[in-house]
């Protein structure tokens, strides 16, 4: 990181820096392309360094512009309220990952970034533009994070897809759920958003990948961890007591995005075993597997709806609003999809 102590340089003549800067690393990148091959992205920050003291020459930044190491966005300070980040690849994309979008790690009174990018592949070249204007997406590794795109087109940013202007979102107590919005509003039928946990939609912190780190075959669970996924099933997927035949295709996506488990026949958990007579309340009734599954846990369920979040109800149920009584919701909508259903009240 360098930091500038020099605070009354104007927006124009940060510009102008930078500028400067870049041109001299593209002169010295034709002058000696082997030595830019030779670098690492830290060692780039170097370059950098050495480029924005020779275009500081006369200007309002000379000689205040130092060197400072440690984990900060962004690498370079400059005049207090400007700064500059440095990214680099090693092929020919001008297409790298960013910093995470909450930018925790920001440092304090930054206004203004540009992001200088030197591309250390043959012909080596460097290209610098404002921060906002090269994020084309979001991304996620361990917590959603800006993809940088060199070459991106006016309007073509992140933020023109989402309606919001960069210092509008960095600036959000909660940024993440706004991309969580965006992104769920591009959801199609049988896609879920694999990194985020619902349940911690407004904390922030909380919104990581969750999928397990190993892919496991249905057929290899455990007799007991079966039976928990499918009391979790009828419990978030009420369209399970249906006929459709896409029925599974919700809990079997949850299952992979959240734990790492594959099912290539999830019907016969359900409902293999025809039909089944069972008294309840001194009545006969002649139920479906799936239904008759219900009525031996429906306990089970109900003590289960009390400690699901919310956020994690409404998203998977379909419905604007959880009731007081849960069950009961739960119930009207089991029942709404198979009248079946109705004998478990």
């Amino acid at each position: 990181m360098i930091i500038s102590y020099n605070r009354k340089p104007t927006n124009t003549e940060f510009e102008s820096l930078i500028a400067k800067a870049t041109n001299v690393l593209n002169t010295e990148a034709k002058r000696n392309s082997a030595y830019f091959l030779t670098r690492t992205a830290q060692k780039l920050e170097d370059d950098v360094v050495v480029a924005l003291n020779k275009a500081a020459v006369g200007s309002p930044f000379e000689g205040s512009i130092q060197k400072i190491s440690g984990q900060y966005f962004p690498d370079i300070i400059v005049g207090r309220y400007f700064g500059i980040e440095v990214k680099s690849s090693k092929d020919e994309h001008w297409t790298t990952l960013g910093g995470s979008i909450n930018e925790s790690t920001r440092i304090q009174d930054i206004e203004r970034i540009f992001l200088t990018f030197g591309k250390l592949t043959t012909p080596v070249e460097f290209i610098s533009r404002p921060y906002q204007d090269c994020l084309s997406d979001i991304v996620v590794t361990h917590y959603p994070r800006y993809k940088i795109n060199m070459k991106l087109e006016p309007g073509e940013t992140i933020f023109d897809k989402m309606n919001i202007a960069y210092d509008d979102l960095r600036q959000k107590d909660n940024p993440v759920k706004d991309v969580i919005l965006y992104y769920k509003r591009l959801l199609k039928s049988g896609e879920r958003l694999w990194w985020l946990d619902l349940g911690n939609d407004e904390a922030p912190n909380e919104i990581v990948a969750s999928t397990s780190a190993r892919v496991r075959l249905w057929k290899t669970l455990s007799s007991e961890e079966k039976q928990n996924f499918i009391i979790n099933a009828y419990t978030l997927f009420p369209e399970i007591v249906g006929n459709a035949p896409d029925k599974y295709d919700n809990f079997s996506l949850w299952l992979v995005s959240n734990y790492g488990i594959v099912s290539t026949s999830m019907r016969d958990s359900f409902s293999a075993g025809g039909r089944v007579k069972v008294s309840i309340r001194n009545q006969i009734y002649d139920l479906s597997r799936t239904v008759y599954n219900l009525y031996l846990n429906k306990d089970i369920i109900k003590h289960k709806l009390a400690s699901i979040p919310e956020l994690v109800l409404k998203d998977l149920w379909k419905v604007p609003a959880i009731h007081p009584d849960r069950f009961g919701q739960w119930l009207a909508i089991v029942t709404s999809i198979n009248p079946e259903c109705g004998c478990l009240a």
